[in-house]
């Protein structure tokens, strides 16, 4: 037999991180150590699976799938073998455990990441994202400047029917990277690296405009029907996040061009290579057809619910990739759905809102939320003041996590903790839509969101330039947050 064909035993195939050790150390030492005063034992317990969570996703000491697997095991054991908190005489037994631990994949909030995901799929396996792309760039022209304003264009434009930030990014760069080699410039040029990280950050300021951008929004979503017992509307979110996402769309382009400054402002050939690359897609297909109507049927569908009708997003959303699907009106099989779906995302996904379920289950959250009321003095600040400090908190605390939807499994459910032990008569379902537009905030560094590291992938950019660009975005950004707070948002009674 060759040798080659038989592994050798050895320690270096499955290493052990740091990050694990640290983790599992952090999760016994909550387990055993003394009953925290005023929490349960499965409170405690969570608390302990809470921190081996956010350290495991911090120093991605195992990918999000594994860690999403070893927190349900944790859940369906450790909670198991603790008392019930309504009832202190039964303990939840591993298969009561187990059911909190999977009571996310029940959630409409999981339906409708997944209805998105496949709706996704059915536009990168058509095209059609490429053709939105490249007609939208055709309409603005080649100089620097229009360039980069139609990269903001086609983002926001590609927001509204690819609901996967990742896949908007996977869509965009290689459009970019042709349209920069066509020019006959050189990657490292500041123009190059201007386009490549103006598609990334816009891809976040995007996030925050429209709801179905991206998956953290509809985790918000999700904790604030199970939590709040209410909802936001998509077209409530899209009232109160677009006018934000067009300003700093703006702020944007004007900080790129000022800490960038491109070599030249015209670039010959620029429009004909654009008309180049939409002719070689040919004319528009069958298929890219139905799904034109299909999104434009879902855009106005989401835009009208509460106002023209009483349809809810996910309900609306499922008719619509149930038409993608079906024979001969579709434009997709399941095989085609299958082989470009990210399923680990929805695993993520829905452990990450059982998470987040159990903490408040278990009164963990409850309990965390009195402690940084009582500890901090919050109870005394004003709505505008509580949304200042906390925005700050979510902002900074992003540093550390690879994952915005990870980052929302873990902190939203405490922060609606602390809404609802402030005492006061204010917005807090507003509030936790506002806390929910901070989370997309990975503007500082690559590893704060996918599309910052397939946009870093193009080798147009350093980490360097895009951290320093990234600061200034991140320092106008919470300023223009704090401003919404005081005029627009207030104005329409969120906060």
């Amino acid at each position: 037999m060759p040798k080659s064909s038989v592994a050798a035993p050895n320690k270096s195939v499955f290493p052990i991180s740091l990050g694990l050790i640290v983790a599992s150390i952090v999760l016994l030492g909550l387990v055993l150590m003394p009953p925290l005063p005023g929490l349960s034992l499965a409170g405690q317990r969570m608390l302990a699976i809470l921190a081996f969570a956010v350290i495991v996703w911090i120093t991605e000491a195992v990918t999000y799938e594994v860690s999403a697997i070893l927190i349900t095991v944790l859940i369906a054991f450790l909670i198991g073998a603790a008392p019930r908190v309504d009832n202190p005489e039964v303990v939840y037994g591993t298969a009561g455990a187990l059911s909190m631990a999977l009571a996310g994949f029940s959630d409409r909030a999981l339906a409708l990441v997944a209805a998105a995901l496949f709706i996704s799929a059915g536009m990168t396996s058509t095209g059609f994202d490429k053709r939105i792309a490249l007609v939208t760039l055709s309409k603005i022209g080649a100089s620097t400047q229009r360039i980069m304003l139609g990269t903001v264009l086609v983002t926001a434009v590609l927001s509204l029917v690819v609901p996967s930030a990742t896949a908007r990014g996977a869509c965009m760069v290689p459009i970019m990277l042709g349209i920069v080699s066509a020019f006959g410039l050189d990657r490292r040029s500041n123009i190059a690296a201007g386009i490549m990280i103006v598609v990334a950050l816009s891809i976040s300021i995007w996030n925050i405009g429209i709801q179905t951008a991206a998956a953290q929004n509809l985790l918000t979503v999700g904790f604030m029907e199970r939590i709040l017992g209410q909802r936001v509307t998509w077209g409530e979110w899209l009232l109160a996040g677009l006018p934000w996402a067009v300003v700093m769309s703006l702020i944007l382009l004007y900080i790129v061009r000022k800490m960038l400054p491109p070599e030249t402002e015209s670039i010959p050939g620029g429009a004909e290579a654009v008309r180049r690359a939409l002719a070689e897609l040919g004319p528009m297909t069958a298929a890219q057809k139905r799904l034109m109507l299909v999104s434009l049927m879902l855009l106005a569908f989401w835009s009208t619910e509460g106002k023209l009708h009483s349809f809810d997003t996910t309900s609306v959303t499922f008719v619509g990739l149930a038409l993608l699907l079906m024979p001969r009106i579709g434009v997709m099989d399941w095989k085609t759905l299958e082989a470009r779906t990210p399923w680990g995302t929805l695993i993520v996904f829905g452990v990450g809102i059982s998470l987040g379920t159990a903490l408040l289950t278990t009164q963990a959250g409850q309990w965390l939320g009195d402690q940084v009321v009582h500890h901090t003095g919050m109870d005394g600040l004003s709505p505008g003041l509580i949304f200042a400090v906390l925005s700050l908190f979510l902002i900074v605390i992003h540093l550390g996590f690879a994952s915005a939807t990870a980052l929302t499994s873990a902190m939203l459910p405490i922060l609606i903790a602390v809404l609802q032990t402030l005492p006061g008569d204010f917005n807090r379902l507003g509030l936790t839509m506002l806390l929910g537009f901070t989370v997309s905030f990975g503007f500082i560094l690559p590893i704060n969101a996918p599309q910052n590291m397939v946009c870093l992938a193009t080798d147009t950019f350093t980490t360097r330039q895009f951290t320093k660009i990234g600061f200034v975005v991140t320092v106008v950004g919470y300023l223009l947050l704090l401003v919404f707070s005081q005029t627009y948002w207030k104005l329409l009674g969120w906060i």
